[in-house]
């Protein structure tokens, strides 16, 4: 069975991946051909997560083994077959490429097609550059005050706040603020 995966970029909205993967490949073969269709650097620690439909990420399957507790499931790239946890047209991922800022590429299985395998993976689009593979923490921060800019101060509804909003019954709290506190004797 061949996987077609569809690669996505939160920072680069002209980034488009998509790569055929035979089924029984492992997670490791799916990082190989992501770094080769990226152009980045294979000596970077990264890792998978396979997500729920909202993005949370559930399963983490790592480059390399993190010596996790033999209580916790363990996947390690060049292990864990795909067919291990991928399964169902729609399944999400996201491979987390820039550990330290936590940068990652969203991944969505597109297509299932049977009776059909590959002997390796194949990038059929290729559209757009990636984003860069490391950025600082200055950039990441120059990046975020870029954003907060063009959303504006007002994104989450500070503008809306009202002080007199406030139910100050709420916040009383006795023996504290109340002047008529009466200290108990022990």
């Amino acid at each position: 069975m061949i996987y077609k995966f569809l690669i996505l970029s939160d920072e680069e909205s002209d980034f488009i991946r998509e790569i055929k993967i035979d089924s029984e490949a492992t997670f490791l073969d799916l990082h190989d051909a992501i770094i080769k269709s990226t152009g980045y650097k294979s000596d970077q620690m990264c890792s998978f997560f396979t997500c729920d439909d909202d993005w949370e990420r559930e399963t983490e399957i790592t480059l390399v083994d993190m010596g996790k507790s033999y209580e916790e499931d363990n996947y390690v790239m060049e292990n864990t077959r795909l067919e291990e946890l991928i399964g169902d047209e729609g399944q999400k991922m996201m491979y987390v490429f820039d550990y330290m800022t936590e940068r990652a590429l969203f991944i969505e299985l597109r297509e299932t097609i049977f009776g059909k395998t590959l002997a390796a993976p194949v990038c059929v689009r290729s559209e757009g550059e990636p984003p860069p593979q490391m950025i600082s923490f200055d950039d990441m921060a120059d990046n975020k005050m870029l954003a907060n800019d063009l959303i504006g101060e007002d994104f989450y509804g500070d503008s809306e706040y009202d002080i007199n909003e406030l139910d100050s019954d709420g916040f009383d709290l006795p023996g504290i603020i109340d002047n008529s506190f009466e200290e108990e004797r022990y």
